[in-house]
């Protein structure tokens, strides 16, 4: 009896052992593919990364607080204050990089998608993606009143660049989505504020055709290049483009002849959404957030 309650008892020790060994290696084999399969999620992050221009450096970065995550656009005021927009709330955001603090928030519409802005003495300017502009009259006082401006432009053109252009008082904006007038370039409009009227000939024309959009890998034509927002350059005239989808930024000149193409890296440059120059040339681009804040860059190109 003794002799078959000890072979019973071996055999059930034998296939307990024989089963943990087996389930171990079954979570490690599971272990082993969900490490592989985080091996080449990562690996296929690393390869779609846009490694940047050598020529590119950031001075400084000002990460934003959660409210300005989705930073649609950016506007210098002074060496501690910039004006912002989010792409979901009708609101200019005053924010203070020095205290890192918002230091005041002007409502001057509903919740929609406004993807420029520029400043113009005590005046806003923002731009929804329909094309509409937003005049905030007063814009940082407690009495701001709003008037909207509406131009040809539609939701199909995706209108995404807005900068002032003082040496011809008109707002400058540039479209995401195709031309009006066909695939063969991406227009930038021209809208006077001395009457608000938009020229439907475009100011600068970006020839999809050119040589140095080569790098720009499109599915359709028409979509080298999404122009994600705009600024001119203090001292040269020239017009920075920034490319949201595919970080890059862009220098035309006044006769919209590309000057410079310049690869912005993804891992510093996520979504670059927003530029904008100091008085003295100092260029800032802001970049939407993802696992990480959104955030203003203070950045230097050399070599040009």
């Amino acid at each position: 009896m003794r002799t078959a309650i000890f072979i019973i008892a071996f055999i059930v020790l034998a296939i307990g052992i024989a089963f943990t060994i087996r389930f171990t290696n079954v979570e490690d084999i599971v272990e082993n593919k969900k490490g592989k399969k985080e091996k080449k999620k990562d690996k296929d992050k690393d390869d779609n990364m846009t490694a940047g221009s050598s020529d590119v450096q950031i001075i400084t970065k000002h990460d934003l607080p959660e409210v300005l995550k989705e930073i649609s656009a950016v506007v210098y005021l002074d060496k501690d204050r910039f004006a912002c927009v989010q792409d979901e709330l009708g609101t200019i955001f005053i924010y203070n990089t020095s205290t890192k603090k918002i230091e005041n928030e002007i409502e001057f519409g509903a919740a929609g998608d406004y993807e420029g802005l520029a400043v113009v003495g005590k005046n806003a300017y923002v731009l929804r993606a329909d094309g509409v502009v937003f005049e905030v009259k007063g814009y940082s006082a407690s009495g701001s009143t709003t008037v909207q401006h509406k131009t040809h432009l539609t939701v199909k053109q995706d209108t995404e660049g807005l900068c002032y252009d003082n040496k011809n008082n008109r707002l400058l904006i540039a479209i995401k989505g195709p031309d009006p007038a066909g695939t063969n370039y991406k227009g930038i409009y021209s809208m006077s504020l001395s009457d608000f009227k938009m020229d439907k000939t475009p100011a600068y024309k970006i020839n999809l055709g050119d040589p140095a959009l080569a790098s720009f890998k499109a599915k359709k034509q028409g979509s080298q290049m999404q122009p994600s927002g705009i600024a001119i350059h203090p001292s040269t005239g020239d017009l920075y483009i920034t490319e949201g989808t595919k970080p890059k930024l862009l220098i035309l000149d006044n006769k919209s002849v590309i000057k410079s193409v310049r690869d912005l890296n993804s891992k510093d440059f996520n979504q670059p959404e927003g530029i904008s120059f100091s008085p003295d040339g100092e260029l800032y681009i802001s970049n939407e957030g993802n696992k990480a804040p959104g955030n203003i860059l203070r950045v230097d190109i050399s070599k040009f």
